[in-house]
């Protein structure tokens, strides 16, 4: 075991972030922490780095293991070149492989007498430097610099020149080149693109050692993940597998807590009509049986109501008016920024109702394509053209639509006069917006959170063609399952682009690959485009016509036993279910009658008290006798029938 952590508490201002925590990191375990935005995921980071104290619990790293850990918001600074800035890592081996030069010159001019020594100190730096292997640091600095998406013009680059992303790969790469047995990564994926990505999949796949990732990339987090840790209201509960085995167990587990939560209101529904059932009989024994089952109510543990899966957010999209068929036609378009020549004579064309991805390394000109399709950019050449009553949506990830110093509600006001204040306060709620939070600045908004103004003014635009620029930035995973489910119900046009690879899997319907200045088409999804990919890559051909009609042979064959065993199935389902609404009429019926022999026999027994009472028969011992029999029968019956009627009504 190389971490464990046991029981932490934290809370901020009295609110409870992480609760009763607890969880364990083993050799080679490749582990997922995941939750909503605000969940606690950091914060638990810090606190096992020790940036943080808990407020109970303790954390333990057993003795010898080192942990190297990459915050979101870490970086590199100085006027270190990028290489240089990597090759700092390896000083050890530097000063050793400095140390192998020095003996080597010593024993040149050494005496016959010291030269035994020097042999022996040179053996022992040689031994050293192989087993650090030293002969391949340098070629190693270099795969880690190309894999994160570096160029070798780069590597002379000083690190006070970078962006922000660009210093966090740097940071990202000598983290990898420490090689601590765990190592700690908080949206690792953030500033990379998708080769960079699949590059950073592979070598923490084939890590020789452990690995926390925080991250909202669900694709990552499948092929890296083999446990996860959700944080779900301050808990931690942990799941064996990848990202999507969690969310299988995760549904069935919602599932089975929901269940259990109805059920249990049922019964104490139910509990509460017979209570009132057998009062209402107004009888000694009826009441105290009412008693009883009150007694066994009050002391029922009450299940709270489990939350509903993504119910907080509400995002429905829908045009206002349907297009024409044509919707998008690009043809021989060119962009080029000075000396950078991005692409040129670019060709496609979309048709009412696709959902087409733009995918491609960063810096080859995805968001100029959209941004040239929305006349934000000139082209260099080339002719766009839309279809007849085409209405563009367009969602922005640097947020440019917004308004930085407007409101909340005049951002949504301003461009959407016709709505009243309560339509505004209600859209805005509908994205998590509530109360004064409406009145803040945008400015004042996180990156997540503008999302969610920009996504409330693309569903009120009720456009028919969207264009949308990274849509899944900042959000969370929640977040992007309910934007999935909007888009995949939204019956317009979409054209998009992303590098979030669970999402494009998820919602296109076509893939255009912006690769090497030129576009190529993939009919299907991201799964689709590797597998079509790699066969263009590998110069596969297809499979001949025969191999296709034997498989299309197949595939209509176990259609149709699928459809014959579905059908068997729904026949048998059917029955049962008929079985079952028999025996329920019937159970039913049998209520309805034992209430109706529990009342004819309680109002014959009050006529039996009402003629005891009356002159006539108060004097006849011989009347009074045959209904006493009478009345103590009554009783007897009763009291099977009180006993029949809980059986029945439970």
């Amino acid at each position: 075991m190389i971490l464990s952590v046991s029981n932490i508490h934290k809370s901020f201002n009295e609110v409870p972030v992480l609760k009763n925590v607890s969880f364990h990191i083993e050799d080679y375990d490749k582990a997922a922490i995941v939750g909503i935005n605000g969940a606690g995921k950091t914060t638990l980071l810090r606190i096992i780095m020790g940036e943080l104290s808990a407020d109970e619990g303790i954390v333990t790293v057993s003795r010898g293991k080192t942990i190297g850990y990459l915050s979101q918001q870490e970086a590199v600074s100085g006027e270190n070149t990028i290489y240089n800035e990597l090759l700092s890592v390896k000083q050890e081996i530097i000063e050793l492989e400095q140390r192998m030069r020095s003996v080597e010159l010593q024993m040149k001019s050494a005496a016959e007498d010291a030269l035994p020594q020097l042999m022996n100190t040179y053996a022992s730096l040689t031994h050293a430097f192989e087993s650090a292997n030293g002969y391949a640091y340098r070629s190693e600095v270099t795969g880690v610099l190309k894999g994160l998406g570096f160029t070798e013009e780069e590597f002379p680059r000083s690190v006070s020149t970078l962006s922000g992303g660009q210093k966090t790969r740097v940071a990202l790469g000598k983290l990898l080149l420490l090689k601590p047995d765990l190592i700690i990564l908080d949206e690792p994926t953030n500033h990379l693109d998708m080769s960079s990505i699949t590059w950073l999949e592979t070598y923490l796949l084939n890590y020789r050692g452990a690995v926390i990732i925080v991250s909202h990339d669900r694709y990552f987090l499948d092929r890296i993940a083999n446990k996860v840790v959700e944080i779900d209201h301050a808990k931690a509960t942990v799941f064996g597998g990848n990202y999507s085995a969690y969310a299988a167990k995760k549904e069935v587990l919602r599932a089975a807590e929901y269940h259990a939560y109805m059920k249990q209101q049922q019964e104490i529904k139910h509990q509460e009509e017979v209570i009132e059932k057998l009062r209402s009989f107004n009888r000694e024994k009826s009441i105290r049986r009412a008693e009883s089952r009150v007694k066994m109510l009050d002391k029922i543990e009450v299940l709270d109501k489990p939350t509903e899966v993504r119910s907080d957010m509400h995002l429905k999209l829908e045009p206002k008016y349907t297009s024409g068929n044509d919707v998008l036609h690009v043809e021989d378009l060119s962009k080029s920024f000075g000396a950078l020549n991005l692409f040129e004579h670019l060709n496609f064309e979309l048709k009412k109702g696709e959902h087409v991805a733009i995918i491609g390394d960063n810096g080859t000109g995805k968001t100029t394509i959209l941004k040239i399709i929305n006349e934000l950019v000139a082209p260099d050449s080339g002719e766009i053209r839309l279809g007849s009553n085409v209405a563009i949506g367009y969602y922005d990830q640097e947020h440019h639509v917004l308004h930085m110093d407007k409101t909340l509600f005049e951002e949504i006001s301003d461009d959407y006069p016709t709505l009243t204040n309560t339509e505004i306060r209600n859209t805005l709620a509908a994205f998590l917006f509530t109360g004064e939070d409406v009145f803040k600045q945008i400015k004042a908004l996180s990156g997540g959170e503008r999302g969610r103004v920009s996504l409330a003014k693309l569903m009120l635009s009720e456009a028919n063609f969207l264009i949308l620029d990274e849509p899944t930035n900042h959000l969370d995973i929640m977040s992007k399952e309910i934007l999935e489910d909007a888009l995949n119900a939204y019956t317009g046009t979409i054209l998009y682009v992303s590098h979030d690879r669970y999402f494009i899997n998820k919602t296109a319907t076509r893939i255009l690959d912006l690769n090497r200045k030129v576009l190529t088409n993939y009919l299907g999804s991201y799964d689709y485009y590797l597998e079509k990919k790699e066969e263009q890559l590998a110069l596969i051909d297809s499979v001949g016509r025969n191999a296709d009609d034997a498989a299309v042979s197949a595939y209509h064959k176990d259609n149709s036993t699928a459809k014959a065993d579905t059908s068997s199935d729904t026949r048998q389902s059917w029955k049962q279910q008929k079985e079952l609404q028999a025996a329920q009429r019937k159970k039913e019926n049998e209520l309805k009658r034992c209430e109706e022999a529990i009342e004819q026999l309680e109002q014959r027994n009050n006529e039996i008290d009402l003629l005891m009472a009356s002159p006539d028969v108060c004097t006849n011992v011989a009347r009074l006798q045959e209904l006493s029999k009478e009345k103590e029968a009554n009783e007897t019956q009763l009291n099977e029938l009180y006993q029949k009627w809980e059986l029945l009504s439970e």
